[in-house]
C-alpha cells in the first residue's frame, strides 16, 4: 500500500506520526489558558472604563476556538480524497508546514484577527497530519493486534500533547508572556519537518488512486461507519464544550491562580492517555462495540459531576473520567475503521470521516454558545 524507504522503517513512520500528532496537540490545547486571559486583558485595556462582561469575551474566544475545527471541518473530506493521488506522506508534510505557520503567527500575533487566522491555519495542518498520519499507521499494520496496540500508541500522542500544552502554556505565559510558549512550539516543529524530509517516501504507491476514491460512496452508506462517527463525536463532545468554558467559568467561580487554569486539563490527559495505551489490544480482545459503549457512559457520568465542584480538587475525579473514557473509546473505535476497509484500503477517506467527526464535536462544542445562553451547569449536562 505504501512503499517505504530503504533507509525508513515502520517505526521511524510511527514516531513521525507520533510527534505530528504531539506537536498538533501541543499547539491546539496551550492556547487554550492563554487565549482568555489574553483577550480578557486586550479587551480591558481597549474599554473605555476598563470593564468588560464574561459572556462577551467568552462568545470571542469560543469563536476563535472554534475556527480551527470549522476550517478542518471543511478540509477533512478533501485531504481524505488527496491521499488516493498524492499518497500520504505529501499532505502529512504539507500539514506540519500549515502548523509551523500557525505556530508563528500565534508567536507574534498581537490581534484578535491575526489570533483567529492563525487558528484557522491550524485546521488546515490538523486535517492534514490527522487523516494521513493515520491512514499510513493503518497501511503499515495490516494485522488487527499489532495495529491495535500502535494505534493505540499512536492516539495517545494526542493525550502526551494535551498533558504538555495546557501547563507549559498556562506556566511559561505567566513567567515569560505569550511569546514563549508558541516559540518554544515552532522550534520543536522545525526540527520535525527536518527529520520527515529524511524518514518520509513522498512517492504514492500507483494504483492506490483509483481504491480509494472509489471507497466514498460505499463508506457514506455503510451504517457501521456512520455509527463509529456518531460516537465519536458524542464522546468528544464535553471535552469539546468545556476548554472553552472551564477556565472562565474557574476565574468567575472559584478563582484560582493563573497557572492553574492550565492544570485543571492534567487529570483528563492522564486519563486518555491511559485509555489508548492499556485498552486498545483489551478492546480488540473482549470487544470494541461493548467497550465503547461502556467507555461512553463513563464519559456521560463524568461530564455531569463537573458543575457541581468547588474547589480545583474536586475537579480530579471527574476529569480523569472524562479522559479516561474518551480515551477508551478512542482504542477501540479507531483501529476498527481501518478494519472495515482493509479489503478497498480506502484509510484516507474513512479517516476523515473519523476526523470531521471530532471537527464536528469541537466546531459546535468550542462556539461558546450553549455556555452563553445555558451556563456551565446545563451545558455538560
Amino acid at each position: 500500500m505504501y512503499a517505504v524507504n530503504a533507509k525508513s522503517s515502520r517505526f521511524l513512520l510511527v514516531t513521525t506520526v507520533y510527534l505530528s500528532l504531539l506537536l498538533d496537540n501541543i499547539l491546539l490545547t496551550v492556547v487554550v489558558p492563554i487565549i482568555p486571559d489574553y483577550l480578557y486583558t486586550l479587551e480591558g485595556n481597549s474599554s473605555s472604563d476598563g470593564e468588560v462582561k464574561e459572556q462577551d469575551v467568552n462568545g470571542r474566544v469560543g469563536l476563535l476556538l472554534s475556527s480551527k475545527a470549522f476550517v478542518q471541518l471543511f478540509l477533512n473530506p478533501a485531504v481524505g480524497s488527496l491521499t488516493g493521488t498524492f499518497g500520504y506522506a505529501k499532505p502529512l508534510f504539507l500539514g506540519n508546514l500549515s502548523l509551523l505557520l500557525a505556530a508563528l503567527l500565534f508567536t507574534f500575533g498581537k490581534t484578535y484577527e491575526v489570533l483567529f487566522l492563525a487558528r484557522s491555519i491550524q485546521g488546515v495542518s490538523s486535517a492534514c497530519i490527522g487523516v494521513s498520519g493515520m491512514s499510513l499507521v493503518a497501511s503499515q499494520y495490516p494485522e488487527e493486534d499489532k495495529r491495535s496496540k500502535v494505534m493505540g500508541f499512536v492516539l495517545g500522542s494526542i493525550a502526551v500533547g494535551v498533558l504538555a500544552g495546557y501547563p507549559m502554556g498556562s506556566v511559561l505565559y505567566d513567567l515569560e508572556g505569550k511569546m514563549a510558549p508558541f516559540l518554544l512550539v515552532a522550534s520543536f516543529i522545525v526540527l520535525l519537518i527536518a527529520l520527515q524530509l529524511f524518514v518520509l517516501d513522498f512517492n504514492p504507491t500507483k494504483g492506490q488512486s483509483t481504491t480509494e476514491k472509489s471507497s466514498w460512496t460505499h463508506l457514506l452508506l455503510d451504517t457501521r461507519i456512520l455509527i463509529i462517527a456518531g460516537a465519536i463525536w458524542f464522546s468528544t463532545t464535553p471535552m469539546a464544550i468545556l476548554e472553552p468554558c472551564l477556565p472562565i467559568w474557574l476565574r468567575s467561580h472559584i478563582k484560582p491562580k493563573k497557572w492553574q487554569l492550565g492544570t485543571v486539563f492534567i487529570p483528563d490527559s492522564v486519563g486518555y492517555l491511559l485509555g489508548t495505551n492499556f485498552f486498545g489490544v483489551i478492546a480488540y480482545r473482549y470487544g470494541r462495540c461493548k467497550t465503547a459503549v461502556l467507555a461512553m457512559l463513563l464519559v456521560g457520568l463524568s461530564a455531569m459531576t463537573i458543575p457541581a465542584a468547588d474547589s480545583m480538587s474536586q475537579l480530579i475525579i471527574p476529569h480523569l473520567g472524562l479522559g479516561l473514557g474518551i480515551g477508551v473509546a478512542d482504542a477501540a473505535l479507531v483501529p476498527l475503521l481501518a478494519s472495515l476497509v482493509d479489503q478497498t484500503g480506502g484509510y484516507g477517506p474513512v479517516y476523515s470521516i473519523q476526523q470531521i467527526a471530532v471537527s464536528l464535536a469541537y466546531s459546535l462544542g468550542r462556539s461558546g454558545y450553549y455556555y452563553t445562553v445555558c451556563s456551565l451547569f446545563w451545558t455538560v449536562r
